[in-house]
């Protein structure tokens, strides 16, 4: 007999308070898990770095506070008038080296390489003057050597490379080569390429930037690198394409080695094809062989060596098809959803309005799930779930069943309440949701 398994709330960490008191600097601007799951990674919009551990001590996957650092200020360039907000974009993690962790955290314009490891604080318990209570020696025999005693451990984050000043434009991703010593940098016209060790030095590998800037009809909107071949690497555009590039054919990738589109339906175009079809987020799945994309209705999985059509299409919320022009009008349209995809290439999920997401079997779609990231979770309530279960915040005890699409009501939904930033835990069933300012870990 199947045992009884299932989606489940498992934490929530961040404020009680209500969305109207929430603090703009409070809220999530990024999630990332590192490369073990043992550590996780928060951004916030006001320049903050938060990061769980995994408790040993607890059964299943649960974290703990490790340590916060403010990575990066606001700051403002005279030259072009323009304030540069602190918010984090990105984070992505390096390689562990020595007891020490690595990760790459942006806002706009500038990309910092930090380092995080525990330091042993000393102190000195003993010298000679005892601060001017006690008189000098009277001689050299006298004399007393300063002791240092180990006061406490803290957990330091130092700033190892800052990479500056070489984007004209907002960044909107950066990415780890599996090569661990280079990376690239994606803003909304280019893609240059770092080392690692070399601050002060980058290489313009995609530049999409017309000669006559009224003449521009899409913009880059994400970029990553194959998680296995060094060479490749891939950007999505607000035209609704995804490029892979090679690095072997040319210095300068703008001639793509594949192209992945769905052509546009003639018959369903209208006044906001354009913007709902622009892909928010890319990502390839682990082992490299399908490109999991999200424009603003669909999630769309590709098989690398198939272009002319997706291997599967999802209609992530089309109960909104009819809400468009109000949704333009609020500028939710606008809203840039991520997409994840699991470890085992099995599952993927996206986020919705009203702080829902879904969980999508590739294999099955009958194994889809809806679920939703709820501050009642605080409280406990429970409520009746559309099979008469009583579960948590509309998530049946056997998990399987959770929210369903026929019974949302558009008219009913919170616009400001949304899940836009996420991480699959590489190894296991386990997701983190950024809420507004708070972060749920769920588990299956």
């Amino acid at each position: 007999m199947e045992s009884e398994r299932g989606w489940k709330f498992t934490q929530c960490f961040g404020d009680k308070a209500d969305l109207e008191d929430v603090t703009e600097a409070d809220i999530i601007s990024t999630v990332e898990f590192d490369h073990t799951g043992d550590y996780l990674a928060t951004g916030d919009k006001g320049g903050r770095v938060v990061l769980f551990e995994r408790s040993d001590n607890k059964q299943g996957c649960e974290y703990k506070f490790y340590t916060e650092f403010q990575s990066h200020e606001p700051e403002f360039d005279y030259l072009k008038s323009l304030e540069i907000e602190e918010k984090i974009n990105r984070i992505k993690w390096l390689k562990p080296n020595n007891n020490s962790l690595y990760m790459l955290t942006t806002n706009d314009k500038t990309i910092k390489l930090w380092k995080v490891c525990e330091k042993a604080l000393k102190l000195v318990t003993e010298n000679n003057l005892l601060d001017g209570d006690r008189a000098p020696p009277p001689d050299i025999s006298h004399l007393r050597l300063p002791k240092l005693v180990p006061h406490e451990n803290i957990i330091a984050a130092i700033p190892r490379k800052i990479y500056a000043n070489a984007h004209a434009y907002h960044i909107n991703s950066i990415s780890v080569n599996s090569d661990q010593e280079t990376y690239l940098s994606a803003d909304d016209l280019r893609i240059n390429l770092w080392n690692l060790g070399i601050n002060n030095q980058s290489f313009n590998i995609v530049d999409i930037k017309p000669a006559n800037m009224e003449d521009l009809t899409e913009v880059i909107t994400a970029a990553e690198f194959h998680p296995s071949s060094c060479n490749y690497f891939m950007y999505s555009s607000s035209k609704g394409t995804i490029k892979l590039c090679d690095m072997r054919d040319s210095a300068l990738c703008d001639q793509h080695a594949k192209q992945f589109e769905e052509p546009e339906d003639p018959a369903s175009k209208n006044f906001f094809s354009e913007i709902i079809s622009s892909v928010s987020d890319v990502r390839f799945s682990s082992d490299g062989r399908y490109i999991l994309s999200r424009d603003y209705l669909t999630l769309r999985l590709w098989d690398i060596n198939m272009e002319k059509q997706p291997v599967r299409t999802i209609s992530v919320h089309d109960y909104l098809k009819p809400k468009l022009c109000d949704l333009y009008e609020n500028d939710c349209i606008f809203d840039k959803f991520e997409c994840n995809i699991s470890g085992d290439g099995k599952h993927a999920m996206t986020g919705s309005y009203n702080n829902y997401f879904s969980i999508y079997d590739l294999e099955d779609s009958a194994n889809d799930v809806m679920l939703q990231a709820d501050k009642n979770a605080f409280r406990a309530k429970r409520v009746q779930g559309p099979n008469g279960s009583k579960s948590k915040f509309g998530i049946p005890r056997n998990g399987r069943s959770g929210l369903r699409k026929e019974d949302i009501d558009p008219e009913a939904i919170d616009y400001n309440r949304k899940i836009l930033h996420s991480s699959w835990h590489p190894r296991e069933s386990t997701l983190a949701v950024a809420a507004t300012n708070n972060l749920f870990i769920f588990t299956d």
